[in-house]
């Protein structure tokens, strides 16, 4: 055999070997997919699996004393494998599926017990290994369900598969529901304090084994038990307290109902701590409803009109630029003009709500809110140099977000010299009070904070803990974010002019009250119509920012009405009432607050009240209680203690007349008649004058006149 016939042989075998490898291949191909394809198809349906997500339980949300004011309960979707081991025979299964039907439609009567037993019965014939029962399944519905014929017989016998979901519920339902949030997937930003604190709240998922059945569908392999069970998600403790919340939200509301108001606001904030313990926004719906749809609080940027001169007076008394007794003429309600000094226009009209008064002084512009009296001060002040204004707002971070704890905060504007749109003419003179700036509610409100807090500004905070299993994860306290805003001097000075305004100014019919004092201020803007300004429409936004009671604050509090349509639009009309109610009920029913105490006059270091005349007399009643120069430490005038009984003697030179000032009737007329003089009485009580001075000579026998009241 020749070597070329040797290397063809070869290569023939191995070819040959090649191609019979090829057809083996091919015909196991077709015995795999026509002949044995439904045998390998049904046992992969059976080996297919896969691990699903379980959603974690979401941790609750508390109120500050500990009441839910979000929480996740057990919500079940109920399915049902229609050939599970106790009713994998037909007897056994329609022996009994009528039972079934009837409990199902005697919990849940949306569907008769015929409609139950035929969708049973057509799942059976379907050969149905995971029929949907029910969905939103409550756990007291779930555990009547156990029990009811075919289920009872066990999971594994009975054929009830329990898919376990989480529904999260609003116990107290729209109470701070915009500030609580919500949690949606087709929302990117967050809201409220499910948004923000999601990562806490929502806890780490589990994992379930799932398998597939015949049509694709995936059971639960163990339905009661998962492969990796769920972490459930820590717990928020917030700042809001329920009865403060709840107060806040009927008082606005209703207040907004009889104005047909846009939309309004309130925060109830804790002084020392920064803690919100109430807030509340309304929008009026289309039908006239009220609803809670937007955050205004902390959202919504606005200019604040009057409370801002707030600022506008601590700036100039903290540069002793002025003093609260510096004179300023406001001209009778204005306008006073700002003139263009190249051609004479008027740039800028201002004018006062009333026509009080012409010059008056700076404390009594703030009192009554004078637009004229802030501009002219403000101007007078930095005209020169409006920098240093605007340099001060920046200094006590008005320019700035306040870091909250909640998403969506406004950004605050405040202009300055070099700021695009800043107009040498009238910028500084409408900054003054309150127009070309904007702030949020919140922003204006822990402005106001700063000052009830003896200058220091903290930022607002509505979540006061953390805990996971009961136990404290972190602790959150307020930021501080200027230790001190102005001098002690400046200070002092603006707490007085914020209790002048309640107690003779703008605020005084509305919110002054005999039973504990408030510090505030109005602010009466009007609403500008985008580019059309604002004498196109006629829509005001009122609000008051304060705090109480004024002599130690515990809660400061801003309250923003816009656009009321019924009644004034003054803000001491509309947000007035609604911070008095709520301040009433806050100070009522808390018991911190330090309430003063009654005076009492037995045991007390006041000295009681006494009229000159008979020593006797005087001893024996202060005898008879018990007064002593202990419990007299502080001694009237002219009274002599040194005895243990305050008293003194009527004394009088021979030959003029007593002084009987002071003394009741019986001894003016002993003390006169003693004397020598005739008595004419007018009134009655303690003589408060007499016709002829003590100490004059005059002829006895002659008439004296004494008047008593």
């Amino acid at each position: 055999m020749s070597i070329r016939t040797n290397i063809l042989l070869r290569v023939y075998l191995a070819f040959g070997l090649i191609v019979l490898f090829a057809v083996a291949v091919i015909v196991q191909m077709y015995r795999l997919q026509f002949v044995q394809g439904n045998k390998w198809k049904a046992m992969a349906s059976k080996m297919s699996t896969r691990y699903e997500n379980i959603e974690a339980s979401r941790g609750n949300i508390l109120s500050v004393d500990g009441s839910l004011l979000a929480t996740s309960v057990p919500e079940y979707e109920l399915h049902m494998d229609m050939f599970a081991g106790g009713v994998a025979d037909d007897k056994a299964f329609y022996g009994k599926v009528d039972s079934l039907a009837m409990k199902l439609a005697e919990l849940y009567p949306d569907k008769s017990e015929t409609q139950y037993s035929r969708m049973l019965r057509d799942a059976r014939k379907d050969s149905s290994r995971y029929q949907l029962i029910r969905r939103r399944v409550t756990f007291t519905e779930l555990k009547k369900i156990r029990k009811f014929p075919i289920f009872r017989l066990g999971k594994y016998k009975g054929g009830l598969i329990v898919i376990q979901q989480n529904k999260r519920i609003l116990p107290f339902q729209s109470l701070a529901a915009r500030t609580i949030g919500y949690v949606n997937e087709n929302v990117k930003n967050p809201v409220g304090l499910e948004g923000a604190y999601a990562s806490y709240i929502n806890g780490e998922n589990g994992k379930r084994l799932m398998q597939r059945i015949a049509g694709g569908v995936y059971v639960p392999v163990n339905d009661d038990e998962d492969e990796v069970t769920a972490k459930d998600g820590a717990d928020i403790i917030s700042t809001i307290n329920v009865n403060f919340q709840d107060l806040a939200q009927k008082t606005l509301k209703k207040q907004l109902d009889s104005l047909q108001a846009d939309f309004g606001t309130v925060v109830l904030m804790e002084v020392a701590t920064g803690e919100v313990r109430a807030i509340a926004n309304y929008t009026r719906g289309k039908d006239g409803q009220y609803q809670e749809k937007f955050n205004y609080a902390i959202a919504y940027e606005a200019e604040p009109g009057s409370t801002f001169k707030l600022a506008s007076y601590m700036a100039m008394l903290d540069d002793k630029k002025i003093d609260t007794g510096k004179l300023v003429d406001v001209m009778h309600g204005g306008p006073w003009e700002i003139r263009n000094p190249r051609n004479g226009k008027v740039a800028l009209k201002i004018k006062d709500a009333d026509d009080e008064g012409g010059v008056i002084s700076a404390r009594r512009a703030f009192e009554k809110s004078s637009n004229i009296g802030a501009a002219k001060l403000v101007t007078a002040a930095y005209g020169s140099n409006p920098s240093a204004f605007t340099d001060k707002l920046y200094a006590w971070h008005l320019n700035e977000k306040n870091g909250l704890q909640i998403p969506g905060e406004g950004r605050p504007l405040i202009k300055t010299p070099s700021s695009k749109y800043w107009n040498n003419l009238q910028s500084l003179a409408q900054i003054a009070y309150g127009y070309e700036s904007k702030l949020s509610p919140l922003q204006m409100l822990t402005f106001y904070n700063s000052v009830a807090n003896n200058g220091k500004m903290i930022a607002p905070i509505f979540v006061k803990e953390i805990r996971q299993m009961g136990n404290t994860v972190e602790r959150f306290q307020a930021k501080v974010l200027n230790p001190q805003v102005c001098s002690p001097e400046a200070l002092a000075k603006v707490k007085g002019l914020l209790e002048g305004v309640v107690e003779e100014g703008t605020g005084k019919t509305h919110i002054k009250n005999k039973l504990y004092s408030v510090a505030g201020k109005t602010g009466t803007a009007q609403i500008a119509n985008g580019a059309l300004g604002y004498g196109a429409k006629d829509a005001h936004q009122a609000s008051f920012c304060g705090y109480f009671p004024a002599d130690h604050p515990k809660y400061s509090m801003i309250v923003v009405i816009s656009n009321p349509r019924v009644g004034l639009h003054l803000a001491a009309w509309v947000a007035g009432p609604v911070f008095r109610k709520i301040a009433d009920r806050v100070y009522a029913s808390d018991i911190e607050i330090k309430h003063p105490a009654p005076t009492h006059f037995v045991g007390n270091t006041t000295m009681p009240k006494v009229k000159q005349g008979n020593l006797a007399a005087l001893k024996q009643v202060f005898g008879k209680l018990g007064v002593k120069p202990l419990y007299a430490s502080t001694g009237a005038p002219g009274l002599d203690t040194s005895a243990g009984l305050p008293f003194e003697e009527s004394k009088y030179k021979t030959g003029t007349v007593p002084s009987v000032t002071g003394m009741g009737l019986s001894d003016a007329l002993y003390v006169l008649g003693n004397a020598g003089y005739k008595v004419s009485v007018k009134g009655s009580g303690v003589v408060t004058a007499q016709s002829v001075t003590g100490g004059s000579v005059i002829p006895k026998k002659s008439r004296i006149t004494i008047e008593l009241q």
